[in-house]
C-alpha cells in the first residue's frame, strides 16, 4: 500500500513538470515562425493554396500531439529548410544572423569615425590670430575700458 501511495505521489509531482516542459504546439504559434513556400510571406498572413496545405499539415501534427519542435523538423523534413522563417542555429544560417548585425556595427564605427574627423579637421585648420601691434593694443584696450563705463 505504500508503495502504491509513493508512486501515486511521484505521478502527481511530475506531471505538472513535465507538462510545463512540453507546451501544446498551436497554429498560431507555429505560422509566425514558417514561411509560405509560393508567396515568401509568413505563413499567418498567406491566402496561397500552398500556405493552406502547410496550414493543414501543422494542423494534422498537432493532433498527433507533437510539440513545437517536432512539427517544425517535419515541416523541414517536407518542405525543406526554405519552410522556417527563422534560420537554424548551425553552418550558414548563423551568417543569416551575423551579416547583419556586423554591418550595422561597421556602419556605427563609419559614421563615428567620420564624425572625429570632422570634429578634428575643424580644429586643425584653424588660423591662429594675428599679434597686434603695441599702438592697436593701447587704443583696444581704450575703447574696452570707455565701453565698460
Amino acid at each position: 500500500m505504500s508503495r502504491l501511495l509513493v508512486a501515486i505521489v511521484a505521478v502527481l509531482t511530475l506531471a505538472p513538470a513535465a507538462m510545463a516542459a512540453q507546451p501544446r504546439a498551436s497554429l498560431p504559434d507555429i505560422e509566425d515562425e514558417v514561411m509560405c513556400l509560393q508567396c515568401g510571406t509568413a505563413l499567418n498572413v498567406s491566402t496561397a493554396p500552398v500556405a493552406e496545405r502547410q496550414r493543414e499539415f501543422i494542423r494534422r501534427r498537432i493532433a498527433q500531439g507533437q510539440t513545437k519542435e517536432q512539427i517544425k523538423q517535419a515541416l523541414v523534413a517536407e518542405f525543406g529548410p526554405a519552410v522556417l522563417a527563422v534560420p537554424e542555429d548551425d553552418g550558414f544560417s548563423i551568417a543569416a544572423w551575423l551579416v547583419p548585425a556586423l554591418l550595422v556595427a561597421g556602419g556605427i564605427a563609419g559614421v563615428l569615425l567620420t564624425a572625429r574627423r570632422w570634429r578634428h579637421a575643424g580644429d586643425s585648420g584653424a588660423v591662429p590670430a594675428p599679434r597686434l601691434s603695441p599702438d592697436d593694443e593701447r587704443r583696444l584696450d581704450a575703447e574696452l575700458a570707455a565701453f565698460d563705463r
